[in-house]
């Protein structure tokens, strides 16, 4: 990114905050709602987040650099390894650590792994138990079980939060904002993200895509990006295609009389109109990459 003039008022914290927790504990829902735009994509599948996502927050406090990362859970599949691969990284270069905890949902064995693998950031770490406002939340329960764990954390740094609603956000926020160093901003201050456009396009057709797919289908799923042109001032011409696994994905994905493909293009282009000041014009296709879950070069190409 180019260099741009510092004006923050002396006294000012950045910090970089790794945002780790279990497949849907709701890590994109709070990026979005703390940065107030489209940052992260969102679906009811777990590890939809498959890259360390950025999301900015600017505020009279100073600047925040959060990094969404892939849910970590219990597999030793390639594509499960490379994604807590990615967790790990951020974790270790982050001025802080937000851990989000599903409180409608038992711990369990999967909680205590990523309890397990967090536990030697316990000085900079915050935790929001999450989902506080479902029916089905047992947020003391899961404070009791995050403090057994991590018993080093203050009472002050467990936060009850719906990052859907907002509740509980600004909490959290303090609490981080306390945690990181009075240091230069990484970003300007009108930036809420520093993705590129073709990884947001992508991503934005993978989230419309996992929305309306079901079974196995949403994880068998990657965009790529052929071309894109500015065709004028005001508006893009983008190639994509919906790769899938196998050849019977294809035509499930296309749809009868191609209307589930027609549907994914339409509804893609309605979001990206939201993002985007110029108009997109999406062709989008369908194709088939053999087992691409099992191809390490692709995986590091799609995984950073």
């Amino acid at each position: 990114m180019d260099d741009f003039e510092q004006t923050q008022t002396i006294g000012e914290k950045t910090g970089v905050v790794a945002i780790v927790g279990r497949p849907s504990a709701g890590k994109s829902t709070f990026l979005n709602t703390a940065s107030g735009e489209k940052v992260s994509i969102v679906s009811s599948y777990p590890q939809t987040t498959r890259n360390a996502i950025k999301g900015i927050v600017n505020d009279s406090r100073g600047q925040l650099v959060f990094v969404d990362t892939p849910g970590l859970h219990i597999s030793e599949k390639k594509l499960n390894v490379k994604l807590k691969g990615v967790t790990v990284e951020q974790l270790e270069g982050a001025d802080a650590v937000l851990y989000i905890v599903d409180s409608s949902r038992e711990e369990g064995e999967e909680e205590a792994l990523v309890a397990s693998l967090v536990s030697a950031y316990q000085n900079k770490m915050v935790i929001g138990i999450n989902k506080t406002d479902s029916a089905t939340s047992k947020a003391d329960k899961s404070r009791a079980f995050i403090k057994a764990l991590l018993p080093s954390i203050p009472d002050e740094r467990i936060i009850n939060l719906s990052a859907k609603s907002g509740d509980g956000v600004e909490g959290v926020l303090s609490a981080l904002f306390e945690l990181s160093p009075v240091a230069p901003h990484l970003y300007p201050e009108e930036y809420y993200t520093d993705q590129d456009v073709d990884f947001r396009i992508a991503e934005v057709i993978r989230e419309q895509a996992m929305n309306r797919l079901s079974q196995e289908i949403p994880h068998s799923i990657f965009v790529e990006i052929a071309d894109m042109e500015m065709k004028k001032a005001n508006e893009m011409w983008v190639r994509a295609f919906l790769c899938v696994e196998r050849e019977s994905q294809k035509g499930i994905v296309i749809g009868k009389g191609a209307n589930m493909i027609k549907t994914i293009r339409v509804e893609s282009i309605k979001e990206l109109r939201k993002i985007f000041t110029y108009r997109i014009d999406l062709d989008l296709q369908v194709k088939v990459v053999k087992n691409w879950r099992q191809k390490d070069v692709l995986l590091t190409k799609l995984i950073k």
